[in-house]
């Protein structure tokens, strides 16, 4: 007749291969979700119906430069000299990047811009 080996206790299932899955759904979530918004930077669309009226205030970001209306300024001093050619602070005020400017360094200008009072920036391309 035919001999069989001793019945083997049931292991139980290892939870190690369910731990691993966990970790990586928890470090995908982590990585893909967006936990709030550093700053928000209102800014002009066109369509909108400002008006612009006034004397100009151009002001040309570059990656080393500013320039007020064509005239090199330092970014503390920007507010001294733009405070003559606006009427309020709800005049605009047309921020233009050249090819060198990134989009940090035009953001930090328009952020410059809103701590100082100025509510209206219009950037055009």
């Amino acid at each position: 007749m035919f001999s069989f080996a001793a019945p083997r206790p049931k292991r139980r299932p290892s939870l190690t291969p369910m731990i691993d899955v966990v970790f990586l759904l928890l470090v995908f979530f982590m990585l893909a979700s967006q936990f709030g918004r550093e700053a928000a930077l209102p800014l002009i669309v066109g369509g909108e119906g400002a008006v612009y009226s006034g004397p100009p205030r151009l002001v040309q970001v570059g990656a080393q430069r500013l320039m007020l209306n064509g005239v090199a300024v330092k970014l503390d001093s920007l507010a001294a000299r733009l405070a003559p050619l606006m009427q309020s602070p709800e005049d605009i005020v047309v921020l233009r990047a050249d090819e060198t400017a990134s989009l940090q360094r035009l953001v930090t200008v328009a952020g410059q811009l809103r701590a100082i009072g100025y509510t209206q920036i219009a950037i055009v391309e």
